[in-house]
């Protein structure tokens, strides 16, 4: 209760007294309220400044008649209120505390960086403080469209997908919200969510392939780059159709050059894999200079890299390859358009080779044996039609 002179008011229960405005230091008055609560406790509080909150006898009079009524808590009650409601959010698992949770425990998955541009652009900004319980299929729709990007942004931008988002981005951001929901029951935190998530159908079938030209062009621009470590990573993606985070993974202790093999670790698939170490990935690999880092093309401080995208697009300008061709996941579908077309490889063991987890992610290199079924279908309608032939002869004579 502060020591100062008080100036009763025209209104019972209403008082004042003399204080500093803040910033200015003249004099304003300071209102107080006195009331009882249902117990018979008498309660003192401040109501307001006179110039800071605009407060006048007849407002704290108002407003001491709203205390007395019980239409609004005092002061303290606020403040406890504030405090549980504070605590009760601390013990909550909202969408923000899982995401938090789950990308401790992943530090150093592939796809944390763009799983956290996903979540703080999308999800977070109407998700972020609740929890996945709470979530009812009209907030994902909405999601959806503001993913997408809708049909008036797309058309003031001018161009056909501008302003919005392909049809995977938007999968990969729901799917984001599934895997949350997923990791929360999982880990026993919270419930997830109350219903299935109705996935978008993606066409993810594109394929990049590349002529004997520019295949010419690229291998001329890897001979003159500067960046050998960075010109032997794209070879050799080029030979082994390894992805990006695998090569970046890779360490010396994986590669077993007697045996002729090399281990890919923590591969997209999940569980550790084995292909076989060509003689051409073996030169390159070789080659590579050992320093005290594990890794045979070690990042910075020797760690595992995180990226080298500059200097891959830089490569791909000196080759002159198409505006969208993705340096390395585009020479992993060369390697295995290459295999698919020559006729000499079947799709199962395409499927090794690239480490996929089911045939239905390799089947859209089976187009690619389409000549060569022609061949096979034609060779085989020449055989019966001389075997036919002969045995026509055969009985004549």
């Amino acid at each position: 209760m502060p020591k100062y002179k008080r100036h009763k008011t025209k209104f019972p229960g209403v008082y004042y007294i003399d204080g500093t405005q803040v910033g200015t230091g003249k004099t304003e008055k300071i209102f107080y309220i006195l009331w009882r609560n249902d117990e018979g406790k008498l309660i003192e509080e401040k109501a307001g400044r006179q110039f800071q909150h605009d407060m006048t006898a007849s407002r704290a009079a108002a407003l001491r008649a709203q205390r007395i009524q019980g239409a609004l808590p005092s002061n303290k009650e606020r403040r406890k209120s504030i405090v549980e409601e504070k605590a009760a959010q601390e013990g909550r698992y909202t969408f923000e505390k899982l995401w938090e949770t789950y990308r401790e425990q992943n530090v150093g998955k592939a796809s944390l960086k763009d799983d956290k541009s996903r979540y703080t652009k999308y999800i977070h900004p109407d998700f972020g403080n609740k929890e996945p319980r709470q979530i009812v299929p009209l907030d994902l729709d909405r999601l959806k469209k503001q993913v997408a990007g809708s049909k008036d942004d797309r058309l003031k931008k001018g161009k056909k997908k501008a302003g919005g988002k392909r049809p995977a981005s938007v999968a990969r951001t729901l799917e984001l919200v599934r895997r949350l929901s997923n990791f929360a029951e999982k880990k026993q935190l919270c419930r997830g969510l109350s219903f299935k998530i109705a996935m978008p159908r993606v066409n993810n079938t594109k394929t990049e392939d590349l002529t004997h030209e520019q295949m010419g062009a690229l291998l001329k621009a890897l001979n003159e780059s500067l960046d050998k470590q960075a010109a032997d990573m794209m070879r050799l993606a080029l030979c082994t159709g390894m992805r990006k985070m695998e090569i970046f993974r890779l360490q010396w202790k994986d590669v077993n050059f007697t045996k002729g093999f090399i281990t890919i670790r923590e591969p997209k698939g999940g569980t550790d894999q084995i292909i076989p170490l060509s003689n051409v990935a073996g030169q390159i690999l070789s080659r590579q200079s050992k320093t005290e880092s594990s890794f045979i093309f070690p990042g910075r401080g020797g760690g595992m890299r995180v990226d080298a995208i500059k200097v891959f697009n830089k490569i791909k300008v000196a080759a002159g390859l198409p505006h969208d061709f993705r340096p390395m996941h585009g020479l992993r579908h060369v390697f295995a358009s290459t295999l698919a077309s020559s006729g000499q490889v079947d799709l199962y063991t395409l499927q090794r080779l690239l480490t996929h987890k089911s045939p239905q992610m390799t089947m859209r290199y089976a187009h690619l044996r389409d000549d060569v079924l022609k061949k096979a279908a034609n060779l085989a309608g020449e055989i019966i039609t001389i075997s036919i032939m002969n045995d026509k002869r055969g009985k004549a004579d």
